[in-house]
């Protein structure tokens, strides 16, 4: 059973990290071939599989070092129908790699969870389309359907919630809260922005938010932003508004580059973890509630390192964590 369904620990006042860029580190770092960046491929064989732990340990022993919490996400951001299809994996594979992926993560956290150290599992959903264009929309009832059968297979699992990254449209985020709600499902909102600080769609960071839980009757536990860098978003949370109490995570790109630069890319750009780590303070000042902090493509466990360094083990008390 989760021992944190019904209760998420990230929904407090201390510092959780999450981990760091999965995919570029497996392919740039480990040399390993990803097709389509789906890591959840790995899961298919004994060697796939301890390279994977061998991410998430070096994770959660900054976690333990540092006396935070830490979310796990599961490798499973390609793992839906179309982009299994692609990869010749039917509904009954998906199902089972889904299962597979929490049930590592479980055993790690049986393993090496603290009482200091609380191991969330989030079972990861990506988009149906391109991470980074927003030019194949679905309507709010399209993407339920789709996301569904994901959603209900991690929600019998041990997994704490799910969690959906990089949404280029809010049409897609709103479909997967409802898929999330029926399923009795948790589930965290990922904004993936552009170098103005906008979704791919042109849509604003505050409306999109707005848009969401005005539909769905705010039931994402919170919000995130994925996949930019600060520079690119920092400017649109210094407005006021109670979304950006919403806003409780971070998983920011190393790279500066856009999002259309990081598709031509050939090389990683892994930025600088000092610097980054510094921006991330400044956020803080921005986001009352800020409390999961991580990392997103060319970042690695260094990059969390240094934000744990450059952060307080615990969060102040008070809903303003500040």
């Amino acid at each position: 059973m989760s021992p944190y369904r019904t209760r998420l620990p990230q929904l407090g006042d201390r510092l959780f990290i999450a981990d760091s860029g999965m995919e570029t580190t497996l392919i740039f770092h480990d040399g390993i071939d990803l097709p389509y960046f789906a890591s959840f491929v790995l899961l298919d064989d004994a060697a796939g599989r301890a390279r994977l732990r061998a991410y998430f340990e070096r994770h959660i022993a900054l976690a333990r070092a540092t006396g935070t919490g830490i979310v796990l996400e599961t490798p499973t951001w390609r793992a839906n129908p179309d982009w299994g299809a692609r990869l010749g994996y039917d509904a009954a594979r998906l199902a089972a790699i889904n299962r597979a992926a929490v049930e590592q993560l479980d055993a790690l956290r049986e393993q090496l969870e603290t009482p200091a150290t609380p191991i969330v599992i989030s079972g990861n959903l990506g988009p149906r389309g391109d991470g980074y264009l927003a030019d194949r929309a679905m309507s709010a009832d399209a993407a339920q359907a789709y996301h569904a059968p994901q959603i209900e297979t991690l929600a019998g699992t041990d997994a704490d919630l799910v969690s959906v990254f990089t949404m280029t449209y809010v049409e897609e985020a709103i479909g997967i809260a409802r898929a999330a709600e029926a399923a009795g499902m948790p589930v965290a909102v990922s904004f993936t922005l552009e170098t103005d600080g906008r979704l791919p769609s042109g849509m604003p960071l505050a409306d999109a938010i707005e848009a969401t839980d005005a539909a769905t009757g705010t039931y994402p536990a919170y919000y995130m932003i994925n996949c930019a860098h600060p520079t690119h978003f920092a400017h649109v949370l210094e407005g006021a508004g109670p979304w950006r109490e919403r806003l409780r995570g971070i998983r920011a790109n190393a790279s500066k580059r856009s999002h259309a630069e990081l598709d031509e890319a050939t090389d990683l750009d892994d930025g600088n973890p000092v610097e980054l780590a510094t921006e991330y303070r400044e956020l803080r000042a921005l986001l009352p509630n800020l409390a999961v902090v991580g990392g997103c493509c060319g970042t690695d466990h260094r990059h969390v390192g240094a934000m744990c360094a450059g952060w307080s083990r615990q969060l102040p008390s008070g809903r303003n964590g500040r």
